[in-house]
């Protein structure tokens, strides 16, 4: 699913663009779904976060949080089940590898800067990577409203951000970013350094993350813990391997 010069691309730099896998119609069908649950879980949006003990940062001033999107409606399953992601994601961990947790992410306007990071203690881990992401934008990603930025190459050194900069938070000069329309979806290896710049726009930027990390690793969102009977009859087979309910 992926061309070899995508493969390549992703390699060398850490991330590639997959393009527009996602119509306008089914842009509108997720921010639809998606201001619903904010609605209706007002200050316990993101709750599975907190009770998650692998996530560093389970809520951040200055953005909207919403996880478990597995569990919370049919409109979310190619996010984490569409084949050329899986392909790329294939590409960065190889053949063993599981959803870590789906969640929503959307800078507040004027806030939304983040510290360039990494998902992973270090860099690389016996020249293998143990995690991945893939970042599907439900707003045009502009950059003025808080796209992300991506310092390309970084995932091959074994020096983390913090280690080689004096402010993590400043800009890198060698960083670019994530610039595309809505239904545009991006992969990165999260050994990448990356990070969400501050939203100068008076709107929500509104992005989803399908997390994947490798068999070895923990889940960020137990799958097995949250999963649902109505989830595990609407993905069927192929979506518990993903998801490693089985």
């Amino acid at each position: 699913m992926l061309t070899l010069e995508e493969k390549e691309f992703l390699d060398k730099n850490g991330y590639v663009a997959l393009g527009q896998l996602l119509s306008n119609d089914e842009v509108e069908a997720l921010n639809k779904r998606i201001n619903e649950l904010l609605n209706v879980e007002g200050e316990n949006a993101g709750a599975e976060l907190i009770e998650s003990k692998y996530i560093r940062h389970p809520k951040e001033d200055g953005a909207d949080r919403l996880a478990d999107l597995v569990n919370k409606g049919q409109v979310f399953d190619i996010l984490y089940t569409h084949p050329k992601v899986l392909a790329g994601i294939k590409a960065v961990l190889g053949i063993n590898f599981k959803l870590s947790s789906l969640n929503y992410r959307a800078a507040k306007p004027r806030k939304g800067l983040q510290k360039l990071h990494v998902d992973w203690k270090n860099s690389v881990v016996n020249g293998t990577y143990k995690v991945c992401n893939t970042i599907w934008l439900l707003d045009d990603f502009t950059p003025d409203n808080g796209a992300t930025r991506i310092v390309p190459g970084t995932h091959k050194t074994s020096k983390l951000p913090e280690e080689a900069m004096e402010d993590p938070m400043q800009p890198h000069p060698d960083q670019i970013l994530i610039q595309a329309p809505a239904g545009s979806v991006f992969i990165f290896n999260s050994h990448v350094w990356h990070g969400g710049t501050t939203n100068l726009t008076d709107k929500d930027r509104r992005s989803i993350h399908s997390y994947f990390c490798a068999k070895d690793q923990p889940q960020q969102i137990d799958q097995k813990k949250y999963i649902t009977e109505e989830t595990r009859k609407r993905i069927g087979l192929k979506g518990e391997r993903v998801l490693d309910t089985l």
